[in-house]
Parts: structure tokens; C-alpha cells; sequence
């Protein structure tokens, strides 16, 4: 198998086999694919024949000595291995690229619109103003809301690129990348908070000190707050909602308005908690957590940007 760097991952800069520089052409290719998820895609991007891609993508996995891409009905999937020499030489090539003046990332791509979809939550506070750059330099987005199972239903039907789904989608049909972990955290308005005694109480007394105190949430059947009950308390929460709004961000105003408590995603209410409009009611050792995943249509890769957003996305997302 392949060298490694010092760090113990497999050397990305020299074939695994030979300790020769890798082609800066067969890397290109290598990038177009990647990103396009097609070499059909790649090869009208790069100006060149299909069978060129192809037999430049398997001189690069015969130097590697990796599988770079799952070949699938329409298109391919990267292999891990292919993900970790993506994020190595991206930021190089790009800025190769710039400085050459040919092949940049956004350089004769189409202007079709990337079709992105996802939580109302997720997509408005996170994923959007990630995404303001690339709309500065050209790509066109649109973006629907809604829940995970009908928006998969929906990529299958092609009515979206890319989908960030709250949950892996089953089967092999669709290209799924874990994309963020989002936490969650039991919160109150600090009058609240101060009415049952703090955290701390919480703490030493645990959940029956909020009894009596409205429960604010998303849903009747209390996903989030039953799913935070049975983890960090080990009990199954069955009190009823006072308020419910079918958006995460109405249940933030309406706690920081006063209304009672909810569990909600951390990275939604960061900004409340520390300029003190909110109030973290219970600071566990190990917090409830789920994976967001970003998921790509098969075939959406005959546009580019499809691909440039997918990556911005997947990048930016480490800081969410």
C-alpha cells in the first residue's frame, strides 16, 4: 500500500510506490472528477476525451496504489483515500490556477442554478452565508426547506443537487458525506433559570425541578426534547408541549421571549447564550449529538458549481 506522511495518513505528494512526484496533470484530472463526480463531467471541463480522463485517473490510482472512485450506475463516488488527497491539493491548484489565469474552478462553467435543500435552521444559519462568496463570483442557488425523508424522496426524483439530510440515507443509490455534528442543549430565558434555582439544581435534583415549567418545542411527539431526555437523564419526558413551531427559530424566540423551556441545536443559539439571552439549563459530560450529512443526486455533476458548492460547503462546515 501507499507511504505515509509523518502524521501516519498516506502520502499525498509522491506515488505510493515509487517516492516520485505525482503528475501535476493527472492531478487536475483528478480534481475535475472530484468535483464534477463524473469523467464525462471532467473531460468537457477540461477540453479533453473521456477515455484521456479515464486512463489519466487510473495512472494516478496505479501510482497511489489506491481506488480512487466507486464507479456507479451515472457517475462516481470518491474513496476515502480520494477525499483526503482532495483537501491536500485544492487550495494549491486553485491558486495555481489563479495565478496561470486557466482552469480555475469557476472559469466557462455554466451558470445553471445549484438546487439546494435542507433544514429551514440549518440552511439559513449556517449554510447560506457560507455559501455568500461563491455567489459573488457567479453561482446561483436555489434552496428549499423542509424535512429530510420527503427532500431524499425528492433528489431521487431530481428536483435537487444536494441535500443536507439530518440522517445517512439508506442504500447505495445516493452519495452521502457526514457534513456536521450538531449538539444539543437544554435552555431557558434567565428568568426562568432563576425561578428553579439554576443549573445547579438541575444538576444535584435532576429534570423534576422543571416541572411546571412550559415546554416549548418543534413538534407535538417532542423529538428533540424526548431524544435529550433519554440521554442525558436516562427517562422518557412526558410532559406536554405548551408552545410547538415548526421551525427551530421560532422556538429560540419564543424561550428567549420568556416562554418556557426547549433543547435546541447549540450552534443556533450560540450567539443568545453568550450575550446572556438565554440561559444553558444543564451542562452534561456527554451531550446528545447528530451527524448532518450532505448528499448529491446522481447525475448532478453534468454542472460544476454543483460540485464547487458541495466542497465550500463540506469546508466550511468544520467551523459550524
Amino acid at each position: 500500500m501507499g507511504n505515509q506522511d509523518s502524521d501516519g495518513s498516506p502520502g499525498m505528494t509522491q506515488a505510493a510506490t515509487t517516492g516520485a512526484p505525482l503528475d501535476l496533470n493527472l492531478l487536475r484530472t483528478f480534481l475535475a472528477v472530484y468535483r464534477s463526480g463524473s469523467f464525462t463531467a471532467a473531460a468537457r471541463l477540461l477540453g479533453l476525451s473521456q477515455p484521456t480522463v479515464t486512463t489519466q485517473i487510473r495512472a494516478l490510482e496505479r501510482q497511489v496504489d489506491r481506488e480512487l472512485f466507486e464507479r456507479l450506475p451515472r457517475g462516481v463516488a470518491p474513496a476515502p483515500f480520494a477525499d483526503a488527497l482532495a483537501s491536500r491539493i485544492v487550495d494549491p491548484l486553485d491558486a495555481l490556477a489563479a495565478v496561470t489565469g486557466h482552469g480555475g474552478p469557476l472559469e466557462g462553467a455554466p451558470a445553471e442554478p445549484v438546487h439546494l435543500a435542507g433544514p429551514a435552521e440549518m440552511l439559513c444559519h449556517c449554510a447560506l452565508p457560507a455559501l455568500a462568496p461563491l455567489v459573488e463570483k457567479g453561482v446561483r442557488l436555489r434552496v428549499t426547506t423542509g424535512l429530510t425523508d420527503p427532500l431524499l424522496e425528492e433528489l431521487r426524483a431530481g428536483r435537487h443537487d444536494l441535500v443536507i439530510a439530518t440522517a445517512r440515507p439508506r442504500g447505495r443509490s445516493l452519495n452521502a458525506v457526514p457534513l456536521a455534528d450538531e449538539e444539543f442543549v437544554l435552555v431557558a430565558a434567565a428568568s426562568w433559570a432563576e425561578r428553579i434555582g439554576g443549573p445547579d439544581r438541575i444538576a444535584a435534583e435532576g429534570p423534576a425541578v422543571l416541572h411546571g415549567v412550559p415546554l416549548v418545542t418543534y413538534a407535538e411527539d417532542l423529538p428533540i426534547a424526548r431524544r435529550y431526555w433519554r440521554h442525558v437523564f436516562g427517562k422518557r419526558l412526558t410532559c406536554e408541549a405548551s408552545v410547538t413551531v415548526p421551525d427551530l427559530r421560532g422556538v429560540l424566540a419564543a424561550v428567549i421571549a420568556g416562554a418556557g423551556f426547549s433543547v435546541l441545536p447549540r450552534y443556533l443559539c450560540r450567539d443568545a447564550l453568550a450575550a446572556g439571552g438565554l440561559v444553558l439549563l444543564h451542562d452534561p459530560q456527554d451531550a446528545p449529538i447528530n451527524t448532518g450529512y450532505l448528499v448529491q443526486r446522481p447525475g448532478s455533476a453534468d454542472n460544476p458549481h454543483v460540485a464547487l458548492v458541495r466542497d465550500h460547503l463540506i469546508r466550511s462546515a468544520r467551523t459550524w
